[in-house]
């Protein structure tokens, strides 16, 4: 598993304080299976996030 803010390995969570920060505000950018760059749409309802190996992820 890897972090969807970062994209490192998710280990222990301290390493990622930050990136829990900016989860409550920001789409994922990594996917969290493969750590690949996802592309991002924000739109005023939510966003969508694709990873070309592992689909969609929506914020609904």
């Amino acid at each position: 598993m890897f972090c969807d803010q970062c994209g490192k390995p998710a280990g222990a969570r301290g390493e990622h304080a930050r990136c829990v920060e900016r989860r409550l505000l920001e789409p994922p950018r990594f996917c969290p299976d493969c750590a690949r760059r996802m592309v991002v749409q924000v739109t005023p309802t939510g966003w969508t996030a694709r990873c070309s190996r592992h689909g969609e992820r929506t914020s609904a």
